[in-house]
Parts: structure tokens; C-alpha cells; sequence
């Protein structure tokens, strides 16, 4: 079995330490630059050409798939940390599949629980019993707080934000929805309207009834301030924090309240969505105390509070299993995609009974949610993710990650902002540091390209897709941080110099 991470002790007297390299460190070279071993042997490639399977992508299929990179990658296998192209090259995927891949690509556990079921029932729908799907339900509903302790399993983060819309809208009698600008959270013809990334847009009919409110940015919004992360943006200050609530807070939620003054009916609401970290939008944190007051007022003006941990949840975060734990809030419903399967198609809506009696006026079904070998591939994603500490493993080399980025951006002026929690981070890139203007598209894509070739594969996201999105399997250890950060250092330095 795969024994998770940490291979290297960093330890001094018993105490590990979070420091790495001093600052004024060489710039690495090439044969200076080792990517950790790996005792995982990839088969031969024996699929079609690349060639041939371009012109199938190009003609057969939707041609709003995108491809990242210049030159896209012919991924043929996969192994915990690892990606393996068609010719064999290994690469370091700290994307994750889109943050979806949790305690590693092929993980055995996992094979382990989807073949055994496989083996024994694939699909009966919930018109019968079946043993896995109770099961899971009592393991994942031990996971949350409070009263959220009635799931409804289904199979994307677009379908569980859907189900919560409904949810919200039939259990208040209310329409209106507030979502954050600059927050995803699907792209179903519904979902779509809570999305507030026009480049997600198309032009049809949605967003009845919802409302996109300011987002409360500590690094690009008005008012800055200060975040739950242990590296701080440069505009924030110790004096902006009193009482653990962030200065700029009640300006950010004076917004929030404008929305609901100006827009809705009697000021009444069915909902408020929130991701506890965004993820497309470029790992957006909130100011300290924003999510706990905005909570606050949704439920005063009758409205329920939804915490989108497609991204953020199953201990990604570090500090606490889910996302919203670290806001000090519990959510009336929480939705729940990605990374719960660990790519396989797997998503759930957790809500409270009272809620969830609301939705047994009418008869509620999904064919395939909680099917067996989904309900089993999540059993053993939650006994991998507890057996495998990978929780503390986001912690603490989550930890070490960033503070080495942190050393990136005094050392390089177009880094602007390094932030995050655990092992969801974020690194914006800029023009120019004074202004934050986003670094333009074609220096980006230069650096996204680099450090391709040199072995690390980085997300991008943001409006302006100008973040680096640093998501990986949560099973990466202090050495692949080493290896990531030489790799951006040498790119940066020789993109800068030129």
C-alpha cells in the first residue's frame, strides 16, 4: 500500500521546521533541477497517433474543448502525484485534474474498492437496497457538523448546485439568490446564473432571480484586507484585524446589504452561495470575519446559507476537513463534488432534516446518484484520505509551499500575491506590483509553457487568467515542493532576464 508523503523528515531536535533556503539562493540549473523519484513504471503507449487524436479533437469533438498549453498534452497514464505522457515523460500534476484528483491519480485503495464492487453490482438505482450507498451515507454525513446529516448523492458539482438552488427556493418560498462576483459554480444552463465569470457566459436566458454582490477581495478588491492564510497580501496590516474580524469587513457587507435593500423583494432572499476558498476565480480568500457576517444577514433577512466545497472540502484546507470550518460558520446546506471521488463522476448535497423534508413534497430521483461502485469509490476515498494523514499533510507541506512561493514573489516584482490554505493555493501574477495590473496573456503563457517542459504541471485560472492554480493531489510531498519552487524560480529568472 502507498505509504502518503512527508518522505522527507525536515527535522531538527524533534520540531520539524517550515523554513527552506535562504534568500539570494542561486538561481538553479538545469542539471540542478531533479524531479524526486518515482518506483512507478508506466506500460507502453500503444494508442493512436497524437496526430490522429488531434484531428479526432479538432472534428468529432465539441470544439469548446480547450487544450492548455501551447502544445497539449498526450496524457497516457497516471500514477498518486504523477502523470505519464504518451512517450513515457513524467510530470508533476499540481492541477489535479481540476482539482478533482484528492489522495492521488490510481491510487490502489481506490482500484482496490471500484473493481470489488464492479465485480459484484454495478447499478440497480435506489428503487432497492443496497448496502453501499447507507454505508457511505453514515461516513460522509460523520464528516460535518451540526444538523447536516441528510445527503442527496448525484454526479457533478454543477448537479448538487442545482439541487441546492431548489432546495433553498422550495424550503423558504423565496426566489432571490446572492452569489460573490468572480465565483463559479457551474455551468449548467441553472448553475450558469450563479457563476459570476463572464467568460463562463453564453448568451442565453439565466440567472432569474440572482444577484452577483462585490467581491470581498483582500488583494484586487476596493478595500483589501486581511486573510486566513499564512502568507498575508501586501496591502494588509496586523492593525486591520481586531477581535479576529478584518477592518475592511464592514464595508464589504455594507455592499452585501445594499444588494438586498435595492434588489429583492422586501429584502427577502432564498439563499446566499459562497465558495470557502474560490477555486476558478483564482484562489480567492475572503477578509477575516466577512463569510461569519455575511451568514449573519442572510439568515436575518430569511435566507438559507450554502457552502460550495466542491474545491475547498475534504481537508484540502488543512486546518479542518471542510472549507467553511475555518470561517467558524456551519451552513444550512453544503454541496460537495470533485475531489470526493477522486475523479471518479461522484457528487452529493448535504442538508439538514428539516430542509430535506421539504423536498419529500414531490418525488425527488437521480438514476445514477450513489449508484454501488460510486458509493464504494467514496467509502475508500474517505478511508485513504484518514488512513494516508493526508489532511495533515495539506497542513503541513501546504504550509511549506507557500511559504517558499512567498520568498518567489520579494525575489521576483511580476509575482504579486501568494495566497491560500493547505493545498489550495493560488500565486497572481502582475505587470506591475504597484498597480496589480494582471500579467498580460502572452509572458503568462510563457511561464505556464516553461515550467510544463521542465515537469510541473500548473493550473491557470482568474478572470484575467493570470493565477497560477496550485491544487495537486494531496498526497505531494516537501520534496516536489523543492522541485516546483527551483522550477518557477529558474523560469522566472530567465523569462525576466530576457
Amino acid at each position: 500500500m502507498y505509504r502518503c508523503c512527508l518522505p522527507r523528515p525536515y527535522l531538527q531536535n524533534g520540531v520539524r521546521l517550515l523554513s527552506s533556503q535562504p534568500m539570494g539562493v542561486p538561481v538553479p540549473s538545469s542539471q540542478d533541477l531533479k524531479m524526486p523519484p518515482c518506483d512507478y513504471e508506466p506500460p507502453p503507449y500503444k494508442g493512436p497517433e497524437k496526430r490522429h487524436i488531434q484531428q479526432v479533437r479538432g472534428n468529432l469533438l465539441s470544439p469548446a474543448l480547450v487544450t492548455h498549453f501551447s502544445e497539449p498534452l498526450l496524457i497516457h497514464d497516471g500514477y498518486m502525484q504523477w502523470l505519464f505522457d504518451y512517450n513515457g515523460k513524467r510530470y508533476l500534476d499540481l492541477f489535479g485534474g481540476i482539482v478533482t484528483i484528492s489522495v492521488g491519480h490510481c491510487h490502489p485503495k481506490i482500484i482496490a474498492a471500484a473493481t470489488e464492487q464492479m465485480n459484484r453490482l454495478w447499478h440497480t438505482t435506489n428503487i432497492y437496497l443496497h448496502p453501499k450507498i447507507h454505508e457511505y451515507a453514515e461516513r460522509l454525513t460523520q464528516t460535518l457538523p451540526g444538523d447536516l446529516k441528510v445527503v442527496y448523492f448525484v454526479n457533478s458539482g454543477s448537479e448538487a448546485n442545482d439541487l441546492a438552488m431548489m432546495m433553498a427556493r422550495l424550503h423558504t418560498g423565496n426566489f432571490d439568490i446572492l452569489t460573490l462576483r468572480n465565483s463559479y459554480h457551474g455551468a449548467s444552463p441553472y448553475s450558469a446564473g450563479l457563476t459570476a465569470h463572464g467568460t463562463w457566459k453564453y448568451n442565453f436566458a439565466h440567472s432569474f432571480g440572482i444577484h452577483h454582490v462585490m467581491n470581498p477581495d483582500p488583494y484586487q478588491g476596493l478595500w483589501g484586507g486581511s486573510r486566513d492564510s499564512p502568507i498575508q497580501s501586501t496591502r494588509a496590516s496586523e492593525s486591520d484585524v481586531v477581535n479576529g474580524v478584518c477592518s475592511s469587513v464592514g464595508k464589504y457587507i455594507g455592499q452585501l446589504d445594499e444588494v438586498l435593500q435595492y434588489s429583492l423583494p422586501g429584502g427577502k432572499l432564498a439563499a446566499f452561495f459562497a465558495e470557502s476558498i474560490q477555486g476558478v476565480g483564482g484562489t480567492v480568500q475572503f477578509p477575516l470575519g466577512y463569510l461569519k457576517e455575511a451568514f449573519e444577514l442572510v439568515r436575518s433577512k430569511g435566507g438559507l446559507c450554502i457552502s460550495d466545497e466542491v474545491q475547498s472540502g475534504f481537508g484540502r484546507t488543512g486546518e479542518h476537513f471542510w472549507g467553511f470550518e475555518g470561517h467558524g460558520v456551519v451552513p444550512d446546506i453544503v454541496t460537495m463534488a470533485k475531489g470526493i471521488g477522486n475523479g471518479f463522476p461522484l457528487a452529493a448535497v448535504v442538508t439538514t432534516p428539516s430542509v430535506a423534508k421539504t423536498m419529500s413534497q414531490a418525488l425527488h430521483f437521480n438514476t445514477f446518484g450513489g449508484n454501488p461502485v460510486a458509493s464504494a469509490v467514496g467509502l475508500a476515498v474517505l478511508e485513504a484520505l484518514e488512513e494516508n494523514e493526508i489532511q495533515r499533510n495539506c497542513s503541513e507541506v501546504g504550509t511549506y509551499f507557500l511559504q517558499n512561493l512567498a520568498k518567489l514573489r520579494e525575489e521576483y516584482p511580476v509575482v504579486g500575491d501568494v495566497r491560500g490554505k493547505g493545498l489550495m493555493i493560488g500565486v497572481e501574477m502582475v505587470q506591475d506590483r504597484n498597480t496589480r495590473v494582471p500579467m498580460n496573456p502572452q509572458m503568462m503563457m510563457k511561464i505556464w509553457d516553461s515550467c510544463k517542459d521542465l515537469g510541473v504541471i500548473l493550473g491557470k485560472g482568474g478572470y484575467y487568467g493570470n493565477v497560477f492554480r496550485i491544487k495537486p493531489p494531496m498526497c505531494i510531498s516537501y520534496d516536489d515542493v523543492d522541485f516546483t519552487v527551483g522550477v518557477l524560480r529558474k523560469v522566472l529568472h530567465k523569462t525576466m532576464s530576457e
